[in-house]
């Protein structure tokens, strides 16, 4: 099923996204292997609760935390060939954001709920797991940062909500909500797009 797959995928990208990060603060395997897992099935986690399912998915099968801890792994043995730590988190939290974001408005949509909340709910998904990264190793999380990250995560959800209201199949919206969330995250990324400061700043 591609909801499945799409879930896994994201995972595994949200995973290996934390665990770049925990490399690179030299953190030890088990370490590196916690920040990956967390951050790969965090959104999952916060979206269960608030759809009133317990325990969340996640910590009641094995495939999630097993896809997060193999793809944590691979990136503790394989890091040096991601190239720039930086740009690797980055491009793959885009990617992850993306899957997410469609991923979890279609299951908040099929949990029953209305389109504000699969709107809402999906973007949680979406921005959850990076937040909980970012908070794991000090650091600001990018959704606090002036570049784009929450709203091509509403956009993609957002996308999901529309593909259903018009009767489209899921995979439509799925795939359609995906490209079009991670695809704006990096054009972003790429053409150094943000969103303005308040004016009249005092300098620091």
């Amino acid at each position: 099923m591609l909801l499945d797959l799409l879930g896994y995928i994201g995972i595994a990208v949200f995973a290996a996204s934390g665990a770049l990060v925990g490399v690179h603060r030299r953190l030890d395997l088990f370490g590196v292997c916690v920040v990956g897992i967390t951050t790969g099935i965090g959104g999952g986690i916060i979206r269960d609760l608030l759809l009133g399912i317990h325990p969340p998915t996640s910590l009641d099968t094995w495939p999630n935390v097993t896809v997060g801890f193999f793809a944590s792994l691979a990136v503790f043995v394989a890091h040096r060939q991601m190239g720039k730590v930086r740009r690797g988190v980055l491009v793959l939290d885009a990617f992850g954001m993306g899957l997410f974001a469609s991923t979890g408005a279609t299951i908040a949509l099929g949990a029953g709920g209305s389109a504000l909340s699969g709107a809402l709910i999906g973007t949680t998904t979406a921005v959850a797991g990076g937040v909980i990264r970012d908070v794991l190793v000090n650091e600001v999380p990018l959704l606090l940062h002036r570049d784009l990250y929450a709203l091509p995560a509403l956009l993609g959800a957002s996308t999901v909500v529309f593909a259903d209201a018009l009767a489209l199949p899921e995979n439509v919206g799925l795939v359609v909500g995906t490209v079009l969330a991670t695809g704006l995250r990096l054009l972003a990324l790429w053409r150094k797009w943000n969103l303005p400061l308040a004016r009249n700043l005092p300098v620091l």
